[in-house]
């Protein structure tokens, strides 16, 4: 047996009859009835026989099937389509909008909305690919594209999308590590546009059985979980003033370098490893200090 059985139920687009021309071939069927009726009920009173009785029960069937044809008038909005399924057995799917007629023992409340649809996650709590608990949420654009499959593939296709997609943003939150990857490692945090999309292929993979697309997937929340989320931002904190202090660093090393090589150059002063050693001391000391420094100035020798 075929376990996959979302192949054997591919959509096939179908045409139903005009509604406009059989509202009016139903109207006249209506009336010729009716006027057989009456024209067959003035004979039985007028006593004229066997024959005037059976138009009777004639213009009757006639009235009956013609309220039964009346049923299978249905209209459909732009971005919609109707599933028509006679006595179990699929017969295909009107996707034209306007006024239609179809047959009447089709099932009713077979309508599927073809417009694009949003689902906005709850705020999932999971570990990333480093254990670390975050929260993480996101919003998918879906709509469907085989009608066959959404609605005889699965259960119910609105639910099986909301179920499917939270399993699929939990995935994606194991995989990746919220921060602080290694080099060029993708991030939750540092590459959405490469996580989005990636959430987008594996929602796809997913939502084909149910005959869904996915239009879009976006990360549209994304945190700590509360019980770290202070120590992450401690940590964040700590490697800001870090980064800031290499900055500096970097900065006063190159500022002290210039100056050493234009004193010299220009011959201002002449100065030995010693004074030089003290001069790089004081000046690291002034522009690395994080408070504002006031300087001693020597005005006797520098030798003294």
């Amino acid at each position: 047996m075929n376990s996959e059985s979302s192949v054997l139920n591919n959509e096939k687009v179908t045409q139903a009859w005009n509604g406009w021309g059989m509202l009016v071939l139903n109207i006249c069927w209506m009336l010729g009835s009716l006027a057989l009726l009456i024209y067959s009920l003035a004979g039985v009173n007028r006593h004229l026989g066997q024959p005037y009785e059976t138009m009777v029960v004639v213009s009757l069937l006639l009235g009956a099937f013609g309220i039964l044809m009346a049923f299978g008038f249905f209209t459909l909005q732009p971005n919609e389509a109707r599933v028509l399924i006679l006595f179990g057995a699929y017969k295909g799917t009107v996707r034209d909008s306007g006024f239609h007629w179809a047959n009447p023992f089709y099932s009713h409340g077979c309508r599927i909305s073809l417009r694009a649809h949003n689902f906005n996650s709850d705020k999932l709590k999971v570990n990333d690919k480093r254990g670390n608990p975050i929260e993480i949420g996101a919003v998918v654009v879906w709509r469907v594209a085989d009608t066959a499959q959404a609605m005889f593939d699965v259960e119910d296709y609105e639910s099986y999308v909301r179920t499917q997609s939270e399993s699929a943003i939990r995935h994606l939150a194991s995989a990746y590590a919220y921060d602080y990857g290694e080099e060029n490692e993708v991030t939750l945090r540092s590459g959405m546009d490469e996580v989005s999309n990636a959430l987008k292929d594996h929602l796809e993979e997913r939502l084909a059985k149910a005959g869904v697309v996915v239009d879009e997937a976006r990360i549209t929340h994304l945190a700590y979980a509360p019980e770290i989320a202070q120590a992450m931002l401690r940590r964040q904190q700590a490697e800001a003033v870090i980064a800031a202090r290499q900055k500096i660093v970097h900065g006063a090393v190159s500022m002290v370098d210039m100056a050493l090589r234009e004193l010299s150059e220009k011959s201002v002063v002449k100065l030995d490893e010693e004074r030089k050693a003290a001069m790089v001391s004081n000046l690291l000391v002034v522009l690395c200090a994080e408070a504002e420094v006031s300087p001693v100035i020597n005005t006797g020798t520098l030798y003294a």
